[in-house]
């Protein structure tokens, strides 16, 4: 029998609806902290995007520095995050159905947020019995997508060669590390009147579509 593929997940946006949130979260804490940000531009230009890189564009852009405040700042966010996550965080509409399908492939989530945020969330959607221990955090291996080098790590971890690997990412730094990867990539395209997918990734609008997916690359690589 042909070894299951392993199947890469991002977190936030892809397995959980976290990204409002989190935009929310932001656009609340860093125009406290001097840095003009709303929830919008979140969503429009920095999904996925690590959020010292997020900080390092808008202080090029408006000239202020904040570096001594940076840790206050990242730990009022990632608080604030965490209790909102707790008491309202659900998963991707139906992704839970598409990971029960898919029980017997082995399974990772890949995030570029921090190993507890990765653990909050799969706690608080109920997805955390899908992945077990196989929370591959940017902030614990010291890699960040759009590097290539988070997943090849997770692919590490996970015993399997980057070839046998399927990325399902929805933004644009996951997609582009998953390709520079050399691994087969989903792009999960929640809004596709506003975002294409990158040549080379495969397109879906909905996890309802991944069983599918998953089953006809699993007969190419047979």
């Amino acid at each position: 029998m042909t070894q299951p593929l392993c199947l890469l997940f991002d977190s936030d946006g892809t397995l959980v609806d976290s990204e409002i949130l989190l935009a929310e979260v932001m656009g609340e804490i860093l125009p406290a902290f001097g840095l003009p940000f709303s929830a919008r531009q979140y969503m429009e230009e920095f999904r996925g995007v690590r959020f010292q890189t997020i900080i390092e564009t808008l202080e090029a852009r408006h000239g202020v520095l904040i570096d001594e405040r940076f840790p206050a700042m990242e730990k009022e966010m990632r608080g604030l995050m965490e209790r909102r996550m707790r008491a309202e965080l659900q998963p991707i509409a139906g992704m839970p159905a598409a990971l029960e399908t898919l029980a017997d492939h082995p399974k990772a989530v890949v995030s570029n947020g921090p190993a507890q945020k990765i653990l909050c969330a799969m706690q608080s959607s109920g997805l955390a019995h899908h992945f077990g221990n196989n929370l591959y955090s940017a902030y614990s291996l010291g890699v960040w997508k759009p590097d290539p080098g988070l997943y090849l790590k997770a692919a590490e971890g996970m015993g399997y060669p980057a070839q046998r690997c399927v990325v399902i990412d929805d933004a644009a730094v996951g997609v582009a590390a998953g390709l520079a990867a050399d691994m087969q990539v989903i792009h999960l395209n929640r809004f596709p009147e506003e975002e294409v997918t990158p040549e080379g990734a495969i397109a879906m609008t909905h996890p309802g579509e991944l069983p599918g997916i998953i089953a006809a690359l699993t007969r190419g690589a047979a």
